[in-house]
């Protein structure tokens, strides 16, 4: 979650040097760098089925095409903050279609501890005359992502127990940055081939392809084969908060008194949801579920 909430601050900071279809190419190429390189040293390569072809592409469009253009350009109108609580959205996605589709279920505490984490976030979203400040066209795009990430979710349903979590995150970001490739051309290579760059404005995407596309999945994978998706998606809540800490420590943004009052509510909810909870047979449907900038 670490990893994810600072992410959004990576995209901001690649963001004054690279436009948004740039940096998700980019990373996309790193990305399928280093999990290649993974996988050849691990001997992770697997041989897919003719069947499935069809599944993993509609998997890259769902994500990254799709969730990464609506989360992409929706944090071009907002804050890092609030792309992030609306990201956060995700996990209550998430409950409702393990409940609806594969009737995973938590006790009434847990689905309470849901709640209360979610509108502890929704404190970040509040200004002081207690509506909602935001940016409706960004608003729509990251909304677009979060129905993005549902979609691929479902196609993810029927590839999972076949192949493994770092197979199959590989495959998707070989699609998607082919995917991205003719939107690259056409919208940012002129601007991006035209330009001087310095190494260092490499870092932030290189740390978004390392830490957000590889190692935070890897680690939420881990996490979900100990607790169950339900419970660890909750652990996503914290996203925003994350994103609000390291904005104010590297990016000078006002943490107030409100952020840490939403930061408590947020705690407490999601020490509701672990609380007496019972982990049902795990859903790997939902493993891979997309969170990061």
């Amino acid at each position: 979650m670490i990893f994810w909430g600072i992410s959004f601050i990576w995209f901001k900071v690649a963001n004054k040097t690279f436009q948004p279809i740039t940096i998700v190419f980019l990373r996309l190429l790193f990305s399928v760098i280093l999990l290649t390189s993974y996988l050849f040293i691990s001997k992770g390569f697997m041989k897919i089925r003719k069947g499935d072809f069809k599944l993993f592409l509609t998997l890259a469009v769902f994500e990254p095409f799709f969730y990464f253009i609506g989360e992409s350009y929706g944090l071009t109108y907002v804050s890092a903050t609030v792309c992030s609580v609306m990201i956060s959205i995700i996990p209550v996605f998430a409950t409702i279609g393990a409940w609806l589709i594969f009737r995973e279920k938590l006790k009434m505490i847990n689905y309470a501890g849901i709640i209360i984490s979610f509108a502890g976030v929704l404190v970040f979203l509040l200004n002081k005359e207690g509506s909602i400040s935001y940016n409706l066209t960004g608003l729509a795009l990251l909304l677009f992502a979060v129905v993005s990430a549902t979609g691929y979710n479902l196609t993810l349903s029927r590839l999972v127990g076949k192949y493994s979590p770092g197979y199959i995150v590989n495959v998707q970001n070989i699609i998607g940055a082919i995917l991205f490739l003719p939107v690259f051309i056409i919208l940012d290579f002129k601007t991006f081939i035209h330009q001087s760059y310095a190494p260092v404005t490499f870092l932030p995407v290189i740390a978004l392809a390392a830490f957000a596309s590889c190692s935070a999945f890897i680690l939420f994978a881990y996490s979900v084969s100990k607790i169950g998706i339900l419970k660890a998606n909750v652990f996503t809540n914290f996203i925003p908060l994350v994103t609000a800490l390291f904005s104010f420590i590297l990016m000078g943004d006002k943490l107030t008194f409100q952020n840490i009052v939403g930061m408590i509510v947020v705690i407490a909810g999601i020490l509701m949801a672990q609380f007496d909870g019972r982990v049902d047979k795990i859903d790997e449907a939902l493993l891979l579920t997309g969170k990061t900038a």
